[in-house]
């Protein structure tokens, strides 16, 4: 059962539909708010929303994705719809989101930057536990635009 209710949807102040916009509206909002672009390399997104007055985001997708980020070496699972809200240099109350960590997947509710930058990003599960790595591990290159030259 989905938490996002059509009252939510309503009070949202950018909603999408389609993976093509959804993915460049994620990576702007992380953007606009500190964070590396690719903290959610999403696949088949179906919706994704924003309510500005609060920082509630979220993403729904078809189906579960798991993504191994390879300059850390860890694996994450995303379920099909995450949610969270949004700061300044941070994510908060996170859902949908987990991490492989000894054999085990614990589940994350927090990713933060530091302010000022010093290069490193944390990820905090409920419990305490928390990882921090370089911030470039998480950052993904525009992908490059093919010019058109008509001869």
């Amino acid at each position: 059962m989905s938490i996002i209710t059509d009252e939510i949807r309503a009070s949202a102040t950018e909603l999408y539909h389609g993976d093509k916009i959804c993915k460049e509206k994620t990576k702007v909002l992380l953007t606009e708010v500190g964070l590396p672009n690719g903290l959610l390399p999403l696949e088949d997104i179906e919706e994704c929303g924003y309510v500005k007055d609060t920082g509630f985001v979220w993403l729904k997708q078809k189906k579960k994705k798991d993504h191994k980020f390879e300059k850390v070496g860890r694996l994450a699972s995303y379920a099909t719809e995450v949610t969270a809200y949004v700061e300044k240099s941070k994510i908060k109350k996170l859902t949908g989101v987990k991490t492989k960590e000894l054999m085990m997947w614990i589940n994350l509710s927090e990713i933060s930057v530091d302010d000022p930058p010093t290069g490193k990003i944390t990820f905090k599960a409920p419990s305490g536990l928390f990882r921090t790595f370089p911030v470039s591990a998480f950052v993904v290159e525009d992908d490059q635009k093919l010019e058109v030259k008509e001869v």
